[in-house]
């Protein structure tokens, strides 16, 4: 047995539905069940959903306020008023800095771009850089992914004289800023047919509203920022990334082309896991460690020089940001694990000086992952008594709901249900962490807190082939609320299975059903190889994709996680470096059973004296086994002991070493003829000399002095002969007896068949002889739960 780390959760689809809608849009079954399960269950949404072709952008007059902007940026223009683009420091911010920038720049305005730092300034509009704003003679400011909450801010632009147009993305409070436009998806009154535009997709909004067309140019731009800010690519936001993606591979931007060129991406591979693991993390890297402004710089630059010198500083600023995250994730979860255990925590608030404001959003990531809590992660400035925070959540707990009951103590927050960002006094953490910690425990149960993973399909092996996986990159851009299929393969037998990497810390194996294959491997799984009987049959759940190595293309699957359902055999027979046994079996849950008391002292001290000693049958049949690890370590008298300590019982696994000092098996058990010529050899030689001659009796016939000796013993027990100072002579009467009304010869006989069942059998055929006893027990409980 070996059970999963998280909940797999098969989202079941109408077969009927899926083989209409595979037939309808000539594509396999596979596919047509995954996109039932998105909720395309109509040719219509299946096919517009498949092949953007069909799609259109938005009219981006419905959104609320874009008239009004787009009269006072066009009035700007004309007069060549200052405009100032006021933008964030991700990038999503940057991004959607560089779609403004471009657009109003090729429009011929008067405009320059403003990201506050986070390190001094903090998130979003801020009262003095709006005042240096106005000094400098700014009549307009237009904020990109930014400003939905910036109420005080607001209202100071409007003091100096300056027009303010915000356009974000975030959530809205129940009080909006007093601007002269608010174009957001979001508001409540808003008639836009898709409100999950990532800050970038409202600024394209506004671009394509200027320009009159979508700006296709920009769709690279957007499609950044869009799937680096994880929002629901879905509707809009999947247009954006997918006609984007499709421009990234093909950019002339120089800029993008020194990334890429410095990140070694390949351009005619471009796909949202280029975007979201090699671009994004570098353009963040600027804001989250410096500034932004080279981020933003690099997306306008037109300049080669410029944009090698740029990629090539922000590539070295995402090598420090990765170390640096690195440092404080270890601080952050030994933090937890010392003073905040999980146990008492349903939401995980920790914080630390020094801590760098900029990257504790990916370290609270981290500590998600870890602990599979929510958790808000603090930098704090004891200088200044503040603590800037960001947190990162799990289904069932809305970080922005539950912080808004605790705004009396958070002057600055926003964000989403999953992330959001906030500014407090340090005073106020304590209180902070027990408030959340209280709302966690009451709307998170058990369940919740264990990690979750929604599976597409459960499939066969005979299923997946190269057209399978193929047409399934029909599904791509993946991402949030398009997530790539997850597919559980369940009771496959393993056809090979290997350790790999430097450190041995990956899995590979081939999973074997019915003749069809499918090669597996499991990144950071190989901990697992010692915990999977090669024997055992297993389901899998993992991300299906082609492998490709010397132009041989072959379907496989990355490996997620792994379960064992059935009990597992390890077989440690033969182990002759005893130590090894504790290196190899976990401890937790283990029993240790020896059945001879003398084993018992030889192996406590490498089982750290945890050892159970068997002395009958009896102590056998009442031993508890359900659900642990059961380490045999010697051989039992007889195998009754055995069949009795596990019949009926449910042992996760079992490890048999089975310790004998000294073996009986490859001595000779003599046959019955053996026994007739030694007595036929008595009838005329006896009395014989057993201590003079019994050697050369046996070098004489092949055998052993101690078979001689065996079988003398056996013939006295059973009073055929008598034995008197060495000299052995045949009884004159003899009554008929059996070979095994002898004791010495039962011993001997129980110990070879004992030894040749257990100790020396194939591994086969010991999992069989235990299979008959477990068996019995699971399947008896399975008729249970059917009956019920």
């Amino acid at each position: 047995m070996l059970k999963s780390k998280k909940r797999w959760i098969v989202q079941q689809s109408n077969r009927e539905k899926s083989e209409a809608l595979a037939k309808e849009l000539n594509i396999t079954p596979l596919v047509a069940s995954l996109l039932i399960n998105r909720g395309l269950d109509t040719v219509e949404a299946a096919r517009s959903f498949l092949f953007d072709k069909e799609q259109q952008f938005h009219d981006p007059f419905l959104l609320k306020d874009m008239d009004k902007a787009v009269r006072r940026i066009q009035e700007a223009i004309g007069k060549q008023e200052p405009i100032l683009i006021f933008g964030d420091y991700d990038a999503d911010g940057v991004s959607s800095t560089a779609v403004m920038m471009t657009t109003l720049v090729q429009l011929g305005a008067n405009v320059e771009f403003y990201i506050p730092n986070r390190f001094t300034e903090g998130y979003g509009p801020n009262e003095q850089a709006f005042r240096k704003a106005a000094e400098r003679g700014f009549t307009l400011i237009i904020t990109v992914d930014t400003g939905i909450s910036a109420l005080h801010e607001a209202k100071i632009a409007a003091g100096l004289g300056v027009d303010l147009i915000i356009t974000d993305h975030h959530q809205p409070g129940p009080d909006l800023p007093e601007a002269l436009a608010i174009i957001h998806p979001k508001l409540e009154d808003s008639l836009y047919p898709f409100r999950e535009l990532a800050g970038v997709g409202v600024a394209l909004k506004l671009s394509h509203a200027l320009y009159g067309r979508m700006p296709e140019h920009l769709l690279e731009f957007a499609a950044i920022g869009t799937i680096a800010d994880l929002v629901s690519l879905t509707g809009e936001n999947r247009l954006i990334a997918r006609q984007g993606i499709q421009r990234l591979s093909i950019t002339e931007n120089k800029g993008l082309q020194a990334l890429f060129k410095v990140t070694g991406a390949d351009t005619a591979a471009i796909t949202e896991e280029t975007v979201g693991f090699m671009i994004a993390p570098r353009i963040n890297a600027a804001g989250r460690l410096k500034n932004a402004d080279p981020a933003v710089k690099l997306l306008l630059t037109d300049d080669e020089l410029e944009a090698a010198a740029l990629a090539e500083e922000i590539d070295e600023l995402n090598k420090q940001r990765q170390t640096l995250v690195s440092s404080i994730a270890e601080e952050a979860i030994r933090e937890v694990e010392e003073n905040f255990p999980v146990d008492e925590h349903a939401m995980l608030v920790v914080g630390k000086e020094g801590w760098n404001a900029g990257v504790i959003g990916i370290v609270a990531s981290r500590l998600v992952e870890t602990f599979y809590r929510p958790v808000i992660v603090f930098s704090f400035d004891k200088e200044k008594g503040e603590a800037k925070g960001s947190a990162r959540s799990i289904p069932g707990f809305d970080l922005y709901k539950n912080l808004s009951l605790c705004k009396d103590i958070l002057p600055h927050f926003g964000g989403h249900p999953m992330a959001a960002g906030m500014t407090l006094q340090l005073e106020n953490v304590d209180e902070l962490r027990s408030r959340l910690n209280d709302l966690a425990q009451e709307k998170l149960t058990k369940e919740d807190l264990i990690p979750a993973v929604n599976l597409d399909a459960k499939i066969d092996l005979s299923e997946i082939h190269l057209s399978s996986v193929k047409e399934l990159q029909m599904l791509a851009p993946y991402g949030t609320d398009n997530p790539k299929p997850k597919v559980l393969v369940e009771n496959a037998a393993i056809s090979s299975m290997r350790k790999i990497g430097s450190n041995q810390d990956h899995l590979k194996m081939t999973l074997a059903d019915n003749g069809a294959e499918l090669d597996g491997i499991g990144f950071g799984l190989g901990h697992l190889y010692d915990h999977i009987s090669p024997a055992t049959k297993l389901s899998v759940i993992g991300e299906l994709s082609i492998n490709e190595w010397n132009n041989i293309r072959k379907p496989q699957i990355f490996l997620h996680d792994l379960s064992v359902a059935a009990w597992q055999l390890f077989d440690f027979r033969g182990l002759k470096r005893y130590d090894r046994l504790s290196e190899s079996i976990p401890a937790t849950n283990l029993k240790a059973i020896v059945f001879h008391e003398a084993n018992k002292q030889r192996f406590a001290g490498i089982l750290n004296e945890k050892i159970i000693c068997i002395s009958s049958e009896e102590e056998a049949a009442q031993l508890d086994i359900n659900d642990c690890s059961l380490l045999i370590v010697d051989l039992p008298p007889a195998k009754e002991w055995l069949a009795r300590l596990i019949a009926n019982k449910r042992p996760a696994r079992i490890y048999v070493h089975f310790y004998k000092e000294d073996s009986e098996f490859f001595s000779t058990l003599p046959t019955r003829e053996h026994f007739k010529w030694y007595y036929a050899f008595l009838a005329k030689k006896s009395p014989f000399d057993l201590n003079q001659l019994g050697d050369a009796l046996a070098k004489n016939r092949g055998w052993t002095k101690e078979t001689v000796d065996f079988m003398s013993q056996v013939f006295f027990e059973l009073e055929f002969v008598t034995i008197n100072n060495g000299f052995i002579s045949l009884q004159q009467t003899i009554n008929k007896r059996d070979l095994t009304d002898s004791k010495t010869y039962q011993a001997k006989l129980a110990q070879y068949t004992i030894e040749n069942d257990l100790l020396y059998s194939p591994f086969q055929h010991l999992k069989g002889w235990f299979d008959q006893y477990i068996q019995g027990s699971v399947k008896h409980e399975e008729a249970i739960k059917e009956w019920i």
